[in-house]
């Protein structure tokens, strides 16, 4: 396998730490960023001279830009770019302030939106690149209790999709990753939780938020396979669009589709009945 460089965003836990702990064994070399000190010295103590830390918050897109731009410099060109930071936001739709939804797509939607933009150009003008950015199972299909989450992640899969029919030409791969539910602190300490202050949701949504904490730390989804999955990818001549990762997710996600797609021909008459009796197709 031809060793490359790779910039990965959020490494110091979870599924970003176990994307670039399977990039290293595999030779490469990682820049991973991380929001503090201590997370930069242990980052770097994985495989001294392959994993380089670097401090940055990417909700601030100057300092994406700065840091990409010192990376190519330092490290050397990227090959492989992964943005990875998120979070994850619970609470039903009424209840879940408008301050907590934005904060939800400033980190989720444009932070990865900053860091793919700041690595593209360097990219492009070697003609060769893979983009990557991990949206989730919740952006293929939705579930009460998290429309604010799913909401971000549908949106970054639409930035993605565009984004890899507008740089195949210049031979870049754009992926989006799709996990299912992963043994990391995602559902624990990590998710933020809107309060719940109307009674006439209780009935639906309090099973599912039970449910969800009592499996934190007992999820299906395996980090580590996972990250070599990940790593899989970019050997390939022709990756995937889109890369669903776990059982779960590939139930949960053939289940939404099934159900747009059965929507769409009970109702494809009507449909039909908006246009013009003449007109431009697209």
């Amino acid at each position: 396998m031809e060793k490359r460089n790779w910039l990965i965003t959020g490494v110091s836990s979870g599924l970003g730490r176990a994307f670039a702990q399977a990039a290293l064994a595999a030779g490469h070399t990682v820049v991973g960023t991380i929001r503090s000190e201590e997370d930069l010295r242990a980052f770097a103590d994985l495989k001294p001279g392959h994993a380089h830390g670097r401090i940055l918050d990417v909700t601030d897109s100057s300092a994406v830009s700065s840091v990409v731009a010192e990376v190519e410099q330092s490290v050397g060109p990227l090959d492989v770019v992964v943005a990875n930071v998120g979070y994850g936001l619970e609470g039903t739709f009424e209840e879940t302030p408008l301050s907590e939804v934005r904060r939800q797509f400033d980190v989720n939607v444009f932070g990865a939106v900053a860091t793919l933009q700041a690595a593209l150009p360097h990219m492009r003008r070697r003609r060769r690149g893979h983009l990557m950015a991990v949206t989730s199972m919740g952006g293929l299909m939705a579930v009460p209790g998290m429309s604010a989450y799913c909401g971000s992640k549908f949106a970054l899969e639409g930035i993605l999709e565009a984004l890899g029919k507008e740089v195949a030409q210049f031979g870049i791969h754009v992926t989006a990753i799709e996990p299912g539910s992963f043994r990391t602190d995602w559902a624990g300490r990590s998710m933020t939780r809107a309060t719940q202050n109307i009674d006439d949701y209780d009935d639906l949504f309090t099973p599912i938020r039970q449910t969800r904490l009592k499996a934190s730390g007992n999820q299906l989804g395996n980090p580590a396979k996972a990250g070599e999955a990940v790593v899989r990818i970019t050997s390939v001549e022709r990756p995937p669009a889109h890369l669903v990762l776990g059982s779960d997710a590939l139930r949960l996600v053939t289940a939404a589709r099934t159900a747009v797609d059965e929507d769409i021909r009970a109702w494809e008459t009507l449909s039909r009945t908006t246009d013009f009796t003449e007109g431009a197709q697209l």
